[in-house]
């Protein structure tokens, strides 16, 4: 695996790998998995994706202090870049870019750019953390232009991230050039959805934890035709009977994302929640039919 710190070093890397100097087989073109790092098996069943698909797979690690709406929540983001090595490493990942935060904000971070989110902005993530998505655009934006990948793989636990990703490579123009691929939410075997912070949940913390999950399965199994409102609300006592601070348990079309409460049996259907444990804030999703 090659580690690269400098945008100007990767491109010329890949435009010699698209050049076919470093081909060794019969795939082609980049496949991109961008991280934060503190690497999980989620991340890696990405990789492995890429890998199997690409002549070239780039991860990049980059905590992206521009989507942190708490400095806190920044400082607290876990960090385990000797680990992350050794995992990228051993599942054959070939290129790992490092970049600083002067490297994705030549500029500086205080250079605020707009992006025509639309409702995506305003509804659930984008409701309860102001600001967040744009912070991602900026740094994506800034990876996507250095990596410029064939395929992007982003994971389904971040649902509402992925559509605001694709609707950032259609703001760049790019969509006929780079295919996204989103793949399934790989789960412990308790059914908690594998993420960066479940590292910072200890002891009790952690067996709680599980509630995101149950209270989608909850969602699921007792889905009926009509209203929908008393279900989420049942979904959310699942949550405080854990002493869990709810942002939201939502029920959305999959398509859009738009927020229903009433339900005809035929729309496809996504349940999403937010919730904290303990100043810990998890998300998970499940599609409902």
């Amino acid at each position: 695996m090659i580690i690269f710190k400098t945008a100007r070093d990767l491109q010329q890397y890949l435009d010699k790998t698209r050049g076919g100097e470093t081909m060794t087989d019969q795939r082609t073109g980049a496949g991109f998995v961008p991280t934060m790092g503190a690497l999980h098996d989620g991340h890696l069943s990405l990789l492995k994706s890429s890998g199997s698909e690409n002549a070239v797979t780039v991860c990049s690690i980059f905590v992206n202090p521009a989507q942190f709406n708490d400095p806190k929540d920044f400082e607290k983001y876990p960090s385990t870049l000797e680990q992350d090595i050794y995992k990228l490493e051993t599942i054959g990942c070939d290129v790992l870019f490092l970049p600083s935060v002067k490297e994705i904000y030549p500029n500086g971070i205080g250079e605020r750019k707009d992006y025509d989110l639309g409702y995506l902005d305003t509804i659930l993530e984008g409701k309860f953390r102001p600001g967040h998505f744009y912070g991602v655009c900026m740094a994506v934006e800034r990876l996507l232009a250095i990596v410029l990948p064939d395929i992007l793989y982003l994971g389904q636990k971040d649902f509402q991230q992925c559509m605001i990703i694709k609707r950032l490579i259609q703001l760049m123009g790019l969509e006929k050039r780079i295919q996204t691929k989103i793949c399934p939410i790989l789960r412990e075997k308790d059914g908690l959805a594998m993420s960066s912070r479940n590292m910072r949940l200890k002891g009790e913390q952690r067996a709680k934890a599980t509630s995101l999950y149950e209270a989608l399965v909850f969602l699921k199994e007792n889905l009926n035709k009509g209203s929908i409102l008393d279900l989420k609300n049942e979904a959310v006592k699942i949550l405080e009977q854990k002493k869990f601070k709810t942002d939201y348990v939502e029920i959305a079309d999959v398509k859009t994302l738009w927020p229903i409460n009433e339900w005809d049996s035929r729309t496809n259907i996504v349940g999403l929640v937010a919730a904290y444990i303990d100043g810990v804030r998890l998300i998970d999703n499940m599609v409902l039919n």
